[in-house]
């Protein structure tokens, strides 16, 4: 059964302990395998992380230099940033994806493993846990919840917060170049940009269907025709709701673009003919001509249907140009709620140039406060990132909740203002503009702090 519309307010359930983080439930462990024979069959060589022996799992590979299962500085149900695999057994190292010694065949030499840090091979097949459960950063609410929402009826704005329908911003324009050295973003609506990094072509996100299901059709047009994109590079996708990974625009791409998801979200990608996928964990990178995109916790969480809960994982991107005499780093931050992760991106990532934040799909707080900022928390995620300038998104396009459409840019732009921050840092851009980095004062003050320049 599919769900009836966007993931984030209106198919949550909590029907079992598995959706919960660790300190509100308490992990159910998983069959013990059947003892090995004298000589088992080495591990697939597309599968480094496979099991490990005695029921556990190891955990998946180290990158960025962090230890991978529920973070290692301090993530969901890890006591003290002590490390935590999915439940480490039969000698294996956590992140570090080789097999103990029983499960290869005498002499056999070990499978390659990339180094800590080291970018991922591009189209690698690779085994997960079933649950990314344990990454939770909130419980998913219940039945209570549930019967709060409808007794309030709390799922659209009323009749006066629709009136803003024809003041939400829509001005499309051309793309910018994407020459090598050149950075330019578009936004196209929702959390969908068009990036030009690298020389590349690069849609987060990308929905160019009129609507969604269970929605509302579009409150505005897509600011780029379809027909108007140069040719796509790369794909990256945040997770797997509707109102960000949507089949229909999907179809529309070649089969051999190549493309970057969450862990566990590969396969639903291969079932339609894509050749060229890449599944990333947390703090994971793989680089695409010079490109190196990089994935990152995001507190949210992610469900397509009744019984996939959290069965792949959700998160953010950064993209850096390495190539380039002074490599520019956009964060695309996909879905997310506030919380300690922001600062933790800032810290692995120093310097952000862009941050594209979420700031509508926020009402009400007490259902949606967990998984989606509201402007004030999106300014002071940016703060947090240390990001030299913020673009908003993820506003007006659907309607997903209950505030007035137009109260997300206005709420933000009073937010960066009481903040201090030059008003040039933050491109809220109307839906089609673009922005290049480069035709904006506060590029002349790269290595300053957010606040400090005043241009």
């Amino acid at each position: 059964m599919s769900e009836p519309a966007d993931g984030d307010f209106l198919m949550r359930d909590r029907t079992d302990a598995s959706t919960r983080p660790p300190d509100a439930a308490r992990d159910t462990p998983g069959r013990r395998p059947a003892p090995p024979s004298p000589q088992p069959p080495p591990p697939p060589p597309d599968a480094p992380e496979a099991a490990a022996a005695g029921g556990g799992v190891a955990g998946p590979a180290v990158a960025g230099g962090a230890v991978a299962g529920p973070a290692a500085s301090g993530g969901p149900g890890v006591a003290g940033g002590g490390v935590a695999g999915p439940g480490v057994a039969g000698g294996a190292v956590p992140g570090s994806g080789t097999p103990p010694p029983e499960l290869r065949l005498p002499g056999a030499p070990p499978p390659e493993v990339p180094l800590p840090g080291a970018p991922r091979p591009l189209g690698e097949h690779r085994r997960w846990p079933r649950s990314f459960a344990d990454r939770l950063t909130a419980p998913l609410p219940g039945v209570r919840a549930f019967a709060r929402l409808a007794r309030e009826g709390a799922f659209r704005p009323g009749p006066d917060g629709l009136r803003g329908i024809p003041d939400l911003p829509y001005e499309p324009g051309p793309l910018p170049a994407a020459a090598p050295g050149c950075v330019g973003v578009t936004w196209a609506g929702h959390a969908s940009w068009v990036l030009r990094t690298g020389g590349l072509t690069v849609l987060t996100d990308p929905v160019w269907s009129r609507r969604i299901l269970g929605t509302p059709a579009r409150l505005t047009p897509v600011g780029v025709r379809w027909e108007d994109l140069p040719p796509v590079d790369a794909v990256v996708i945040s997770h797997n709701h509707y109102d960000h990974l949507d089949a229909p625009t999907l179809k529309r791409l070649p089969r051999h673009t190549a493309l970057f998801v969450p862990a566990g979200l590969a396969r639903w990608f291969r079932r339609r003919g894509f050749t060229r996928v890449t599944e990333l964990d947390w703090w994971e990178s793989a680089e695409l001509h010079g490109v190196r995109f990089e994935f990152v916790p995001a507190h949210h969480w992610s469900k397509r249907s009744l019984i996939d809960t959290c069965r792949s994982l959700w998160g953010g991107w950064i993209l850096t140009d390495t190539l380039s005499p002074e490599p520019k780093t956009l964060y695309f931050a996909g879905d997310t709620g506030y919380g300690r992760w922001f600062g933790e991106i800032g810290r692995r990532h120093p310097g952000i140039d862009l941050a594209l934040l979420p700031i509508g799909a926020y009402a009400p707080r007490w259902w949606l406060g967990d998984v989606h900022t509201d402007p004030e928390e999106a300014v002071r995620a940016c703060l947090d990132l240390g990001a030299r300038r913020m673009a908003p998104m993820h506003w007006a396009t659907f309607v997903l909740s209950a505030e007035p459409v137009m109260e997300p840019l206005h709420r933000v732009r009073s937010a960066w203002s009481r903040a201090g921050l030059a008003r040039t840092r933050l491109w809220d851009l109307p839906i089609g503009a673009s922005r290049t980095l480069g035709d904006d004062p506060a590029a002349a003050g790269a290595t300053t702090p957010p606040g400090a320049d005043t241009a």
